[in-house]
């Protein structure tokens, strides 16, 4: 149960951007841009911006963000939808580009302590061809989901536990993007 009265049937952050707009609907924007626009010169697509928040929240035991967004990326993935799944459950071990192996060395060590990005792993996604805007992005995707995890978990928003609600999420979210739900 949430620790303050939310409107109902809204989980994790949608109800808290119901609750409260002038809030939300810049959260609601920069994820928009953080998921779905970047810096000009990234590479990475809204699939992998998906991954990377997804990423981050399992590392911060967020659930309604990692399977939001676990769902979101696999939608936008398609064909290669398994992919996420591999990335959660070991993503040392999954089949994806290096340079995206590299930029989540990043997220997780923006989510763990963030003073620990080092001039090394920077190099090393720099090695695998990780522009200025794909490490400034990934920086701040992992630095933003941080945030997003702690103010869902923080105030016990609502979260699902069948799957299929997020499947039906990722949809909207690959699709229709971020966008502060209607309460009428």
């Amino acid at each position: 149960m949430p620790h303050i009265t939310l409107p109902e049937g809204l989980p994790g952050i949608r109800s808290l951007a119901v609750y409260r707009p002038e809030t939300g609907q810049p959260l609601y924007e920069l994820a928009q841009a953080l998921l779905r626009s970047g810096s000009p010169d990234s590479t990475l697509t809204s699939a992998e911006r998906e991954l990377i928040a997804a990423f981050v929240s399992k590392q911060n035991c967020t659930a309604f963000c990692m399977n939001s967004h676990a769902a979101a990326s696999r939608y936008l993935y398609g064909d290669q939808r398994d992919l996420v799944d591999d990335v959660l459950n070991n993503p040392d071990n999954a089949s994806i580009a290096p340079k995206l192996k590299a930029l989540l060395a990043i997220a997780h060590h923006v989510q763990a302590d963030a003073r620990t990005v080092s001039n090394a792993l920077v190099a090393a996604a720099r090695t695998e061809g990780a522009t200025d805007g794909d490490i400034h992005d990934t920086v701040l995707i992992a630095a933003s989901f941080c945030m997003y995890n702690r103010y869902v978990d923080g105030l016990a928003t609502l979260t699902p536990t069948d799957p299929a609600a997020y499947e039906a999420m990722g949809e909207r979210m690959g699709t229709l993007g971020y966008q502060v739900p209607k309460t009428t």
